[in-house]
């Protein structure tokens, strides 16, 4: 088995259940997000913070934070462990105002 440490940085939208990060399919046994973050780059108000794991077989939802609010100009770690994906798992995430949150997650990906 190969392991890939992986990194994901996206700006977060208010449009809900957006995937930032899916578990690719080819040759993919796990992946596991290991870190997250989350800064507020809005420079002016606090922004509430909304992450999910898609688990694609049982093609259900569940939150990881629900309306986390993240102060003005600060960061929050948001994920108290370890989040594990089988393929096609996703993480979804977005924010309560645009462009007002950035997330970044360190991923190991576990391939066959």
């Amino acid at each position: 088995m190969a392991e890939t440490f992986k990194n994901v940085v996206v700006a977060l939208d208010d449009t809900a259940d957006t995937a930032v990060y899916t578990a690719d399919t080819t040759d993919l046994t796990a992946a596991i997000v290991i870190q997250a973050q989350v800064a507020n780059v809005d420079g002016t108000s606090a922004v509430d913070l909304n992450l999910d794991l898609y688990d694609n077989s049982g093609t259900t939802a569940a939150a990881l934070v629900s309306s986390l609010e993240v102060p003005v100009d600060s960061a929050v770690n948001p994920i108290g462990g370890k989040v594990v994906l089988e393929a096609n798992d996703e993480i979804r995430a977005w924010a309560s105002a645009a462009t007002g949150l950035e997330l970044t997650l360190g991923i190991l990906e576990i391939t066959s």
